[in-house]
């Protein structure tokens, strides 16, 4: 089954770490996406860029609504994500508690609903 391990930080307290201190959270995502590579299990994975580069849409009454930003104010962004294979919810999750996220931020665990699920026919 497939989940997505979704990333969440805290955009300014991210903004204010010291240089030698993101060279090892660097590092330490490297060692990760290997890792994940190496068992099979990574499918696709990116960082986001900042909050300030998002747009979000909504149509109202046949209208597109264009804003830009994210639509909630939280104390974490969504700051980048995972797609994994994992034979199941525990294995998916023991990933997500080895992401460098899980230490500094939030990983939600989430599992796919394949679009095959509940499409008709």
């Amino acid at each position: 089954m497939r989940y997505m391990l979704l990333i969440y930080n805290d955009e300014a307290a991210m903004a204010s770490t010291p240089r030698d201190q993101i060279e090892q959270t660097l590092a330490a995502y490297g060692a990760y996406t290997e890792a994940l590579k190496k068992s099979g299990a990574w499918l696709a994975g990116d960082r986001l860029r900042p909050t300030q580069a998002a747009t979000s849409v909504r149509m109202a009454n046949g209208k597109t609504n264009v804003l830009d930003g994210p639509y909630a104010d939280t104390k974490e962004q969504l700051a980048g994500f995972y797609m994994i294979e994992a034979t199941d919810i525990d294995t998916a999750i023991e990933w997500g508690a080895r992401c460098p996220a899980a230490s500094t931020g939030t990983v939600e665990v989430r599992p796919i609903w394949e679009m095959t699920e509940y499409l008709p026919g």
